[in-house]
């Protein structure tokens, strides 16, 4: 009797992924909005891990910010392991849809819901965080942190923004399309891992982790306390680049943008022409 493998092949894996997205497609709206804003919370959590790590460090930069990119990784693991809704992994139900197995108005119905609740999610860990005075720990370090993170997004050019969005999101589901070859729990952690480690230390971005970590910049430049800007030796005038105009136009969009072509179009696109389309489409 041939042993079985311990793992799923690619093609395996494609017809998973396609499943996974009828599901997907076919939920309630109720149970969908709320496992997008447990997935939101749970990015965002992923996010406020990675900021500590990475605050008033003295290590090289390469070795910061590798270690950024695999406490972030929480967030995903949260994500698969826990069942929430991610919309940049959700991105792959397009293998569904190129199968004929869901509708166009499912998919956008899906990634709209997904992403609104993927952003009260990340939101509401804005609002925690702030309440927590989380931002005052390493004597101010880690707000300063969650400050510098915040204006560098927000100063992106819009094409790099794009750029960094397709990239982001091609690791990101791949981390996904690996899950579905993995049958345990610790397989599962280990495809996700690397990628998303990948993504965060070389820069990439992120749409949803930047639904938490830039209105936690905004917020804390407009609400934090003089006590704070006098520990860290810093002031808000420092953070002018830092606004809802540049969230909005040059990040969200451009990184929503970006996340869309990168994990529909050149994963998921890309393996349901390899492995879906001769046995689905005429």
């Amino acid at each position: 009797m041939e042993k079985e493998l311990d793992l799923l092949l690619p093609p395996e894996m494609a017809r998973k992924a396609e499943e996974v997205g009828v599901a997907k497609a076919g939920m309630n709206t109720t149970k969908t909005l709320m496992l997008a804003i447990l997935a939101g919370a749970f990015i965002a959590l992923g996010a406020m891990f990675s900021t500590v790590v990475t605050a008033g460090t003295g290590l090289p930069y390469g070795v910061a910010k590798l270690l950024g990119g695999v406490v972030f990784s929480l967030g995903l693991i949260l994500v698969i392991l826990g069942g929430a809704e991610l919309f940049t992994g959700n991105s792959l139900i397009i293998m569904a849809w190129a199968n004929r197995k869901v509708t166009a108005k499912q998919v956008l119905r899906n990634w709209l819901l997904v992403y609104v609740g993927n952003l009260a999610g990340a939101l509401s860990m804005v609002v925690l965080i702030l309440l927590s005075g989380h931002f005052l720990a390493g004597e101010g370090a880690v707000g300063l942190n969650m400050l510098k993170i915040a204006r560098a997004k927000c100063e992106l050019d819009f094409i790099n923004a794009i750029a960094l969005g397709i990239l982001c999101n091609i690791l990101v589901c791949l981390a996904v399309w690996l899950c579905f070859s993995a049958k345990d729990v610790t397989g599962k952690i280990m495809a996700i891992l690397f990628p998303v480690t990948a993504f965060v230390a070389v820069g990439f971005e992120h749409s949803i982790a930047n639904m938490y970590f830039v209105p936690l910049g905004l917020l804390l430049k407009i609400y934090g306390e003089p006590g704070f800007w006098s520990l860290v030796n810093s002031s808000p005038e420092l953070f002018e680049s830092l606004t809802m105009h540049n969230f909005l136009l040059h990040n969200l969009l451009p990184v929503t943008i970006g996340n869309i072509i990168g994990g529909a179009g050149l994963v998921g696109g890309v393996y349901w022409f390899v492995y879906l389309k001769k046995s689905g489409c005429t």
